[in-house]
């Protein structure tokens, strides 16, 4: 049995209402637990954290991490690898080196979460056949927690059992396919639109447009994957990349997808993106509609959302929305991959440089802020970039910082271009975030919106997933380099320094088995028509070694 207790600090938990100090956490066995009733108990450790500021460890809700496309994007972008010094390939003791950029290897990407306070990641886009190198993968990152979305917005099997009208014949494969893949909830992008693509006729802007092979729309599409989590009990609501991502106008789609799904939990995915007025055509002179579409979301309590936001500088975007790569590309002039994966998904990869001098990455700059700063209630909104799209998650700091400093926020908007300096909404928004609404943002509601209620608080029973940073002026500097974080107990960023690697967990949604007789229809379609077997296809038990499950069955296996 271990003791941890971390003494002296000024904790910070949105989930119990807790900003306090003096206040100490104590830890034992991995878990936080009450302090000890008799005061001659003494910790095997006592962390003094005297000036510093204790939260849970962050949670990050959509990021891309892992599967086919981060390996495709990891090959496309030498220039990145080329243009690391010396220190981003030498490895700190216990560790293996490994590369940096918008795009780092798999423990690369674990070192940067923990050396920024974070302990949880999740990754929002993987391909069903791609499940079982998303999870050899997320086994390879050390020290934080994981998990994935599996896409199924454009599978075909999906689509053609909504096409047959066959709500409980999808139900049935929605519950086979996540338990299959052992994933912890469904992304769908771009609802029957990819797909529409594919086949060559071109892309659906509208919900109500119909898929010209299948005659399904995008409303239906939503409508009907959405009940399936929804009578499945999945923990994560049915997390939606939208119609129309990042083309001007957009903001009238997505208001659209709002009243569709209203009656439905649903999850809206880096809502910056498609939060756009103006005409389609004229992408130089798009604006923002999140004015609108906030008021809607502060209606709405049952509705959640992370951000997506834009940060300058160099990145690499990629997105499960072959038609948007293919906008993008077409856009910018610049090399792209359409990275297309048979029956399932499409996907676009491209390089792309955020430039605080260029007119629409400025509004998309000024866009994001803006939902941060109109949504009333901090609980509906996670702090995200969409790693790597809108920027790295390395990027977290400063977006921290901004949130929490008009002054900072109007430095940047003095080096905008005209048009945006004199037209951005953000000019008039004089809000600042406390510590406890970025704890809100990046902890405590991320870690709710998933379901993971062992994450994202102190409070008795809870994961020992601490960060401990040293109070400072220099937010940035504050949130970039944590004193402690401590993971399951066991304090791996000491001092700032990493000392100890363990093994994370990867958590996985777990729902009640269907009896065999109701998937001959699935067996019979994939013995057809996947390239995979259907007894080959799902991720056995021995490739997750450190599943962790969520959700209305997960008593069976252990927490």
């Amino acid at each position: 049995m271990s003791l941890l207790q971390i003494a002296n600090g000024r904790v910070i938990d949105p989930k119990h209402g807790v900003d306090e100090e003096p206040r100490d956490v104590w830890i034992r066995d991995g878990l936080v637990v009450d302090p000890p009733a008799d005061p001659a108990v003494r910790a095997d450790r006592v962390i003094d954290a005297a000036g510093c500021v204790i939260m849970p460890g962050g949670v990050d809700i959509h990021s891309h991490i892992a599967g086919s496309k981060v390996n495709a994007s990891r090959i496309y972008r030498p220039e990145e690898r080329r243009a690391e010094d010396g220190n981003a390939r030498s490895a700190t003791d216990g560790f293996r080196g490994g590369t940096s950029g918008s795009c780092p290897s798999t423990e690369s990407t674990a070192l940067k979460y923990i050396g920024l306070g974070y302990t949880t990641a999740n990754d929002a886009a993987i391909a069903p056949s791609g499940a079982r190198l998303a999870h050899l993968e997320l086994t390879d990152m050390p020290l934080i927690d994981k998990s994935f979305l599996v896409l199924m917005g454009n599978h075909r099997h999906v689509l053609e059992t909504i096409a047959r009208d066959e709500p409980s014949q999808l139900e049935v494969f929605v519950n086979w396919l996540l338990r299959s893949t052992r994933a912890i909830g469904v992304k769908v992008v771009n609802p029957a639109g990819v797909e529409h693509w594919k086949q060559g006729y071109g892309n659906l802007s509208d919900l109500d447009q119909a898929n010209a092979e299948l005659g399904i729309t995008p409303r239906q599409t939503l409508l009907a994957l959405a009940q399936a989590v929804d009578s499945l009990g999945v923990p994560h609501p049915i997390h939606v990349h939208g119609l129309n991502l990042g083309q001007p106008g957009n903001a009238a789609t997505t208001l659209d997808t709002f009243h569709a799904l209203d009656g439905h939990r649903a999850h809206f995915a880096h809502i910056q993106f498609h939060s756009y007025d103006g005409d389609p055509n004229e992408p130089g002179k798009m604006i923002s509609g999140v004015e609108r579409l906030a008021e809607w979301v502060n209606a709405h309590s049952d509705v959640t959302l992370d951000v997506g936001q834009v940060l300058f500088g160099s990145t690499t975007s990629m997105t499960g929305d072959g038609p948007t790569g293919e906008f993008l590309a077409r856009l910018s002039g610049r090399k792209w991959i359409s990275h297309d994966v048979e029956l399932e998904t499409g996907c676009g990869i491209l390089p792309i440089v955020y430039s605080d001098k260029n007119r629409v990455h400025a509004l998309q700059w000024s866009i994001g802020l803006e939902w941060f700063l109109r949504v009333d209630d901090p609980w509906q909104v996670a702090l995200s970039t969409d790693h790597p799209n809108g920027a790295s998650f390395q990027a977290y700091p400063e977006l921290m910082a901004l949130l929490m400093d008009r002054g900072l926020r109007r430095d940047t908007i003095g080096r905008l271009p005209e048009s945006v300096r004199e037209t951005t909404a953000l000019r008039d928004l004089d809000r600042e975030y406390t510590l406890m609404e970025i704890a809100t943002i990046t902890r405590a509601a991320p870690a709710r919106m998933l379901g993971l209620t062992h994450k994202g608080h102190l409070g008795p029973g809870a994961d020992g997933d601490v960060t401990v940073y040293r109070g400072d002026d220099d937010l940035r500097r504050m949130f970039a380099m944590p004193r402690y974080v401590v993971k399951a107990g066991h304090v791996v960023l000491d001092d700032t320094q990493p000392r100890l690697r363990i093994d994370g967990k990867t958590h996985v949604v777990d729902l009640a088995e269907p009896p065999d007789s109701e998937l001959t229809s699935v067996r019979d379609w994939f013995d057809k028509c996947a390239t995979t077997r259907f007894a080959n296809f799902p991720v056995p038990d021995e490739m997750v070694p450190d599943a962790r499950a969520v959700g209305p069955a997960a008593k069976r296996l252990p927490r």
